[in-house]
Parts: C-alpha cells; structure tokens; sequence
C-alpha cells in the first residue's frame, strides 16, 4: 500500500478545504493529527488527516496544511478550532506531536518521510509489508 502525504497548501486559505474534506467523509477519517514546531522563531502548526485505506487497500492519503498556522496553545486561533470541531464532529480527537520544521530538511519529500516514521513508530500507520 502506497501511504502518501498530499500538501493542499500551508494553512491560510487551504485549511478550509481541508476542514470540508473532513466534513464531507467523515467516515474515511481514520485520525486528525497535529504537528507543532517551530520555524523561523515562530511557533507554527501543521493539521493533517489520515485517511482510511482505499477499499483495494493500494493507497492511503494523508491531506495536510503545513505549517501556516500558529500553535493554538501559544496562540489561540480560529483556524484550528475549525479544524478542532470538524474532528469531534466526525468523532475523533486531534491527537499533537512535537515535530522538527520541514525546513531542516533540504526536501519536502524527506520531511514527510520524517513524519510517516513519527506516525508508524506511534501505530497510527501500519507498516508497508
């Protein structure tokens, strides 16, 4: 199975359209997740969505807005309480990690290969077999 992050943009406008994936197949969500790091000195936070496996099971995507807004606990906003509701209403908690900034890393590529490691090590992907 291929588990692939799909960037809709970072955080700003684009969290709406995440927000409405969520509302619009909430049965698919498997989890909502929150990433925290900072970047440039600032405080930031990426929300993603872990989508349930295709029903082949060749594919699972994770959407997400990376980066663009800032941490609701240093910085309540209103774009992840969007986010926050659209996840309880679909049933789930938004389950935080405390990440290193994609810009550590030379490639986006490599900085969600850093992230699909941090979500199989805690279970929240299963390994490719």
């Amino acid at each position: 199975m291929i588990q692939k992050f799909i960037e809709l943009g970072q955080g700003y406008t684009d969290l709406y359209e995440l927000v409405e994936l969520g509302r619009r197949m909430p049965e698919r969500i498997q989890y909502a997740l929150a990433f925290y790091s900072e970047k440039s000195g600032q405080s930031a936070a990426s929300l993603a969505l872990i989508m349930k496996p295709t029903s082949e099971q060749k594919f699972q995507p994770i959407y997400i807005c990376r980066e663009g807004i800032p941490n609701p606990h240093e910085k309540p906003n209103q774009r992840f309480e969007l986010f926050k509701n659209m996840s309880e209403d679909a049933g789930h908690q938004v389950i935080e990690y405390t990440v290193k900034p994609s810009n550590v890393f030379p490639e986006n590529e490599l900085y969600y290969n850093y992230l699909i490691g941090i979500l199989r090590t805690n279970k929240r992907l299963s390994p490719l077999s």
